[in-house]
């Protein structure tokens, strides 16, 4: 062995080809706070990735972790199944007063398993029990999880190409701004939908995302979507809303559907409920849908109590005023504006703006620009992942609680990144 040839560590020895966001991030972390990670070298990162959208409060809040800790210290309950239990019974009545209530929202509460996934497979086996029907719609560029039934739902091939069996019982349509504005929204649909040898079997239910972020951070605008749930209403189709990356403030109030004015009848939560990156996820809907029987859908880690003491937290915090939301919105103003400045900057490249809230997206027309623009960001301590079916765009997903100055840090690193890839 050479002097510059190093062992093979644990992580490539022992761990399987499938890991990706540390082949990205070549680096081991070990700890974290606030919007920074930090590696076992002590070297700090700032980021903007906010754990796939899983710590909008930050890494290791202190509010929730010392929620957490205050639990655990009194032997609280941590594994609960569906049972009864006093965490439970804290989040939700907080949820309904919190979230619900305010919103007038009747959904009844639904916990499907730890994982955005499962929601998305809870909303799917519900609504085709409610209707008796198979099919389910969803849009071109979605994602909405890796098991069988989410997956089947999802746009990108080369997921779709890991299921190794045939996804069935789906059918996509056009997102929003697919056909660029082209043809009129919902055209295609409603003609399917109206024409008896279309041979589009009448949809269950019809799943969308207001922001498509593992899409590309497509955004569909409020007047789309509420076509779509006319459309879903008059053709008797349940609408299904993915919250499970856009929800719990993300896009400014706690739902991303708020601002379209729209009730779904079934919505999915995930990711950022538990305030604290532990494993919980929600499947919300209408009373009169709630005909399952008991035990017909189950999961040994529904009830992950840490989980409802921290988000029982993060609501209290964060979500008694619209303080945080309104936050949100500023800063979103911030980030657009820069990024249209750095584009405008850097005309040849021929980069496109686009977001909500703070979840942005920064797309690039040359193949490979996005990749090498997070590769150098990573370099010079800033966190950042692509998305989007050719991985062009650059996604900026950072903690809702950033501060001014780390996020005109992160702006000003993004802004290095890209002159020096250009």
């Amino acid at each position: 062995m050479t002097i510059t040839e190093t062992l093979p560590t644990v992580f490539e020895t022992v761990e399987s080809e499938v890991r990706s966001y540390c082949r990205a991030w070549p680096t081991v972390f070990e700890r974290a706070t606030g919007s920074r990670l930090f590696d076992e070298h002590g070297r700090p990162f700032l980021d903007f990735f906010a754990g796939a959208g899983s710590l909008n409060y930050g890494h290791n809040n202190p509010v929730l972790k010392r929620a957490l800790l205050d639990y655990l210290g009194g032997d609280g309950i941590t594994h609960g199944l569906d049972m009864s239990t006093t965490a439970k019974r804290d989040f939700l009545e907080t949820f309904h007063a919190t979230v619900l209530e305010p919103r007038a929202l009747p959904y009844k509460v639904m916990f499907p398993g730890p994982t955005g996934t499962n929601a998305v497979e809870a909303a799917l086996k519900l609504a085709r029990k409610v209707t008796g029907r198979q099919t389910v719609v969803s849009f071109t560029n979605a994602f909405h999880g890796m098991s069988l039934g989410s997956l089947a739902l999802t746009g990108n091939a080369a997921k779709r190409a890991g299921a190794g069996v045939p996804l069935t019982h789906t059918t996509q349509m056009p997102f929003d701004h697919y056909l660029g504005g082209r043809v009129p929204d919902f055209l295609w649909f409603e003609r399917l939908l109206e024409d008896s040898g279309s041979g589009l079997d009448h949809p269950a239910a019809v799943v969308v995302e207001t922001v498509q972020g593992e899409g590309g951070v497509n955004v569909a605008r409020a007047e789309w979507l509420r076509d779509l749930a006319d459309l879903c209403r008059r053709r008797d189709m349940l609408l299904i809303v993915d919250d499970i990356q856009m929800g719990c403030g993300r896009t400014g109030d706690f739902f991303s559907f708020e601002e379209a004015g729209i009730t779904p009848d079934i919505v999915t939560l995930s990711k950022s409920i538990s305030g604290y990156g532990l494993p919980m996820a929600l499947c919300l809907f209408r009373p009169e849908l709630d005909v399952w029987e008991p035990g017909e859908h189950n999961g040994t880690f529904r009830g992950n109590n840490p989980a409802f003491v921290t988000a029982t937290a993060a609501l209290d915090t964060y979500w008694r005023d619209n303080t945080l939301r309104d936050r949100t919105l500023q800063r979103a103003d911030r980030v657009e504006g820069a990024l249209h400045e750095l584009s405008a900057g850097h005309e040849r490249l021929g980069m496109s703006v686009r977001g909500r809230g703070l979840v942005w997206g920064l797309e690039f027309t040359h193949e490979g620009r996005a990749e090498a623009v997070c590769r150098r960001a990573f370099e010079l301590g800033l966190l950042l992942e692509t998305s989007g079916p050719r991985s062009q765009v650059v996604k900026l997903l950072p903690p809702l609680t950033v501060t001014d100055d780390e996020l005109d840090e992160g702006l000003g690193i993004l802004a290095r990144a890209v002159r020096h890839t250009a």
